[in-house]
């Protein structure tokens, strides 16, 4: 955007003490409060799953798993770790369990599944299976102590289960819901399993924190939620695209999208969530986003550059007219591209608005520094923006509907 908005700096310290004093909002204090206990054990605990596992299962749906498969896709551990993560109980595909099982076989495993009740169908069904699976494979005394169940910490079908059974748990923290629970042992217990820093993750959160709510009148955090609202209240903007030029940020995105679509989507209003990676769908949603309706609005990610980038190689007598290239590293074609885009969609008449996330230190340019940072960043810039629509940020009455058709299909009584 080239205009500024008038930003009410008294309202958004009002609004910061809601999120400070709302029975749901504990998420805000964990980067200071972190339980060095809870920390440890969590560490403890993974250590000793990637020493009997090739895999660990992590059963999950929506909150339960996204923010946990953002970082872990980012970060591009899959790559890298002894243990890898599958997910599972995300959908209801017979075809997509059949394929982990494919893969599992032939290796050692151990499921963590997460849920608050125990009941949610998509996990509850995957559990099932996969947990039957682990007892044909290890017999059902060594089955369960390769169960981890990260649930409610006093009540509910998979908290009495991991107590009759004996399995190793974890608390889904009663104050935080799924979506603002990255940074509990929610997310934090897969991704130590995988080889994630996740002391990084709470710092880059707790520097944002201090950063983005010391001094409000310089913040980029409250620019960008009172930015949002302005561009919905005032300019009939009822879509946002979150942009990036990574495609390891695919699944960010994804938990960006329910953070934003579960806080906002209520009372008939809020700001549609939507994501890209450029420059690949620049090639096939590049003409809407140019000359659509102008209902939307983007917010561009941009990250420090990764210290060793590819360069384009020269080669006599190329035909494919990139000898203006030669000897330049992508990543200056891709901050070319982002800028390039920018300009291109602004001349459109789309607002855009750019986050740029830097770490010096890092070597791929994303870290789990910057990470964390980004999770607090957009977790307490979306409860700002919901609560300027006049919604409550932490409930999501609209998503129990299609359960009550499908169980009424299904025949539960």
């Amino acid at each position: 955007m080239n205009n500024k908005i008038d930003i009410d700096y008294k309202l958004a310290d009002e609004l910061i003490e809601k999120i400070k004093n709302n029975p749901m909002g504990d998420w805000f204090t964990l980067p200071e409060n972190f339980s060095a206990h809870e920390f440890r054990r969590i560490k403890e605990v993974a250590a000793r799953v990637r020493d009997n596992s090739d895999y660990l299962v992590c059963i999950g749906i929506g909150g339960s798993y996204l923010g946990a498969r953002a970082v872990y896709e980012a970060l591009g551990l899959d790559d890298t770790t002894k243990c890898k993560l599958l997910f599972a109980g995300n959908s209801l595909s017979s075809r997509e369990l059949k394929r982990i099982l494919k893969e599992l076989e032939g290796h050692d495993f151990s499921i963590n599944v997460i849920s608050k009740s125990g009941t949610t169908l998509e996990p509850a069904v995957a559990f099932r299976i996969l947990k039957q699976a682990l007892i044909e494979k290890y017999g059902e005394a060594e089955a369960m102590k390769r169960i981890i169940a990260t649930t409610d910490p006093e009540s509910g079908a998979l908290h009495d289960e991991a107590k009759r059974n004996g399995y190793e748990t974890f608390d889904v923290p009663s104050g935080i819901g799924g979506r603002y629970s990255v940074l509990t042992a929610v997310g934090l217990f897969p991704l130590a399993v995988a080889g994630c820093h996740i002391g990084g993750l709470i710092e880059g959160a707790r520097h944002c924190k201090e950063s983005q709510l010391t001094n409000l009148q310089e913040s980029m955090l409250i620019t960008y939620a009172f930015t949002r609202f302005y561009l919905y209240d005032q300019c009939d903007c009822d879509v946002e695209v979150l942009a990036s030029f990574e495609p390891c940020l695919l699944y960010f995105n994804e938990w960006w999208k329910q953070l934003f679509g579960e806080s906002e989507g209520k009372n008939k209003q809020g700001i549609f969530p939507a994501s890209v990676i450029y420059s690949t769908d620049l090639h096939s949603l590049g003409q809407y986003m140019q000359d659509g309706r102008r209902n939307i609005f983007e917010t561009f990610l941009k990250f420090s550059h990764e210290k060793a980038p590819l360069t384009v190689p020269a080669i006599q007598d190329a035909l494919d007219g990139l000898g203006y290239l030669e000897g330049r590293p992508m990543t200056e074609i891709s901050d070319k591209a982002l800028t390039a885009t920018i300009r291109a969609h602004d001349s459109g008449g789309i607002s855009t608005l750019t986050i740029e996330v830097l770490d010096p230190e890092s070597e791929q340019g994303i870290s789990e520094l910057s990470l964390g940072f980004l999770i607090f960043f957009f977790e307490t810039a979306c409860a700002i923006s919901a609560m300027l629509h006049g919604v409550d940020p932490f409930n999501q009455p609209g998503v129990e509907n299609y359960k009550k058709e499908m169980f009424s299909l299904l025949g539960k009584e």
